[in-house]
C-alpha cells in the first residue's frame, strides 16, 4: 500500500512539471507570435499559460500590456475600458508576484493611462497620480525602463494639456502642477529615443511635444524619420499613416 501511494506521489510530481513545462512553453509561442506582430494571438497564448501556472511573472505582465494595446484598437469606448480594465488586474496579479518588478509595475501605469484617457475631472486627476506614482516604482528598478520614461514623458505632455476644471483639482487635491511639463516631456522623450531607437509611437509622441513646443521644424523631422523605421508593433502602421496625415495637416 505504501510503494502504491509512493508512486501516486511520483506521479503526481511528474504532473505538476509537465504543466508548467506546457505554461512555459506557451510563453514561447505567445512571444513568438507577439513577434510577428500578432498580438491577439499571443495575447490569447499568454492566457493559457496563466490558467496553468496563475503565477508566471512574464505570461501576467504581457498579457497586462497586450490588453493596454488590444483595447486601443477597439471600436467603442466600453469595448476600450473592458481591455483596460482587464490590464488593470493582470497587472495588480503581477505585482503580487513580485511588488518591485519594474515591468509589473510599468504595465500598470499603462493601464491606468489608458483608462485616463476615457475620464475627465475629479477622476482623471486621480489616474493620472496613479499613472506617475506607478512608473516611478518602475524606474526605481530600472532606471533604464523606457517604457516607464515613456510613461513619465508622456504623464508630462497630458498634464500641460489638462483643462482648467482638471488643473484646479490636481490644485486642491495634490498640491499643484509641476512647472515646466512640456519642457519635462520633450526630456524624457529623447530619453527614450536614445535608449530605444526604433520606438515608433514616440517619435510621433515626440513630434507633437516639440509643434506644441512651437518647433514644428523639429517635429517634422522626426515625423519623416518615424516612417523609416520598421514596424515593431501591431499599432505601427496605424502610428505612422497618424504621422502621415499630421505631416499634410502642418504643411497646409
Amino acid at each position: 500500500m505504501r510503494s502504491f501511494f509512493l508512486i501516486l506521489f511520483f506521479i503526481a510530481g511528474i504532473t505538476v512539471v509537465a504543466n508548467a513545462q506546457t505554461a512555459d512553453e506557451l510563453v514561447k509561442q505567445a512571444d513568438l507570435l507577439e513577434k510577428q506582430l500578432k498580438e491577439e494571438e499571443a495575447y490569447q497564448k499568454f492566457k493559457e499559460a496563466i490558467k496553468l501556472n496563475p503565477v508566471h511573472l512574464h505570461a501576467l505582465v504581457r498579457c497586462s500590456e497586450l490588453a493596454s494595446r488590444i483595447g486601443r484598437r477597439q471600436t467603442t469606448k466600453e469595448k476600450q475600458m473592458d481591455f483596460y480594465q482587464a490590464a488593470k488586474i493582470y497587472a495588480e496579479r503581477a505585482l503580487k508576484v513580485n511588488p518591485k518588478d519594474s515591468e509589473a509595475n510599468v504595465v500598470m501605469s499603462l493601464a491606468y493611462a489608458r483608462m485616463s484617457l476615457l475620464k475627465s475631472g475629479k477622476e482623471k486627476v486621480e489616474y493620472v497620480r496613479e499613472i506617475k506614482n506607478y512608473a516611478d516604482k518602475a524606474l526605481a528598478n530600472n532606471p533604464n525602463n523606457f517604457k516607464a520614461l515613456f510613461v513619465i514623458a508622456r504623464w508630462h505632455f497630458e498634464v500641460s494639456n489638462l483643462n482648467a476644471v482638471e488643473k484646479a483639482a490636481v490644485k486642491v487635491f495634490y498640491g499643484g502642477l509641476q512647472k515646466n511639463s512640456l519642457d519635462s516631456a520633450i526630456y524624457y522623450y529623447e530619453r527614450v529615443k536614445t535608449l530605444s531607437p526604433n520606438f515608433v509611437l514616440n517619435y510621433l509622441e515626440l513630434a507633437k511635444a516639440y509643434n506644441r513646443a512651437g518647433k514644428k521644424e523639429k517635429a517634422v523631422e522626426y515625423l519623416n524619420h518615424l516612417l523609416k523605421l520598421p514596424n515593431t508593433a501591431a499599432d505601427d502602421p496605424t502610428i505612422k499613416a497618424e504621422a502621415r496625415q499630421l505631416l499634410k495637416n502642418w504643411k497646409a
